[in-house]
């Protein structure tokens, strides 16, 4: 793959952008310069050296959000589904940070301009508690907690097929799928170890409504594992391999547990089942 395909691809950038960034050398293959064209090697170091400012500036944005919680270093907030959570490729405007910027000045800058305040993410169409870092300081205590796993996430979901097993543990490497960059599957080379834990709630006649606890975060875990084990999210757009609704994926991060970067009190939130989950279970009950 050529460079500016992969940085694209794997980061943060346009081609445009990537292209420009390897122009003018802020982009080094085993510490030397490189030009568009070069084709990756698997062992190759890639450094970014720094960034390009867009013409573009990213604005604030009057969109209301469901704070959970606030106070001078944190915001626990209940994301809806269909919000992407930062400014990126196609979704320039009207994400969860361009909103943050209006609801508060105070943000941490750690992850750049682009990420204000952002220190973990969750898929477009995935809803539910998240959290938000308003202080340098804090962001990066809340960094390391998600690195040792020390914060707890539990989710909710619907999946198709009535899943027979109470309980389940999967346990399978996850990678990006080299036939669709954009897309992640279950694979041994060139992937990262991934864990998921799931715990059967109800079963309905075609459905079943299950938790899930993570152990590790990767990119569509929950989505990927989901359907290698033959019980995809109902209306996955990108697994599910049915034709999905503009709602997406019935995901939700319902339960965080965390110790506060700051005053070091462990804190519990939880949230109800979003509307769309109990109205589609009870045509289903």
């Amino acid at each position: 793959m050529r460079i500016d395909l992969y940085i694209k691809t794997n980061y943060d950038y346009s081609r445009t952008e990537a292209s420009k960034m390897i122009e003018n050398g802020l982009i080094l293959v085993n510490g030397h310069k490189v030009k568009n064209s070069y084709k990756i090697n698997e062992n190759d170091k890639i450094e970014i050296l720094g960034d390009l400012k867009k013409e573009m500036s990213f604005e604030a944005e009057n969109i209301p959000l469901d704070i959970v919680y606030e106070d001078d270093d944190i915001i626990v907030l209940n994301k809806k589904s269909g919000m992407v959570v930062h400014p990126g490729n196609g979704h320039e405007q009207h994400t969860l940070v361009n909103a943050l910027m209006y609801h508060t000045k105070n943000l941490s800058k750690i992850a750049g301009e682009k990420r204000l305040g952002i220190v973990h993410r969750l898929d477009k169409d995935t809803s539910g508690l998240m959290l938000v870092a308003k202080s340098n300081k804090a962001h990066k205590i809340l960094s390391e907690d998600f690195k040792n796993k020390k914060v707890k996430r539990e989710y909710i979901a619907i999946i198709n097929g009535v899943f027979p097993h109470n309980k389940a543990f999967i346990d399978a490497p996850i990678g990006r799928n080299k036939n669709n960059r954009k897309e992640m599957i279950v694979k041994k080379d060139n992937s990262k170890i991934a864990k998921t834990h799931l715990k059967v709630l109800k079963r309905y006649k075609d459905y079943t409504l299950i938790s899930l606890i993570l152990e590790t975060g990767r990119t569509h875990q929950i989505r990927v594992h989901l359907a290698y084990i033959g019980y995809p999210i109902y209306n996955d757009p990108v697994y599910a391999n049915k034709k999905a609704t503009n709602y997406g994926q019935y995901l939700h991060s319902k339960k965080i547990n965390f110790i506060h970067p700051i005053t070091k009190k462990e804190m519990t939130f939880e949230t109800e089942m979003p509307k769309e989950f109990t109205e589609f279970l009870s045509k289903i009950n």
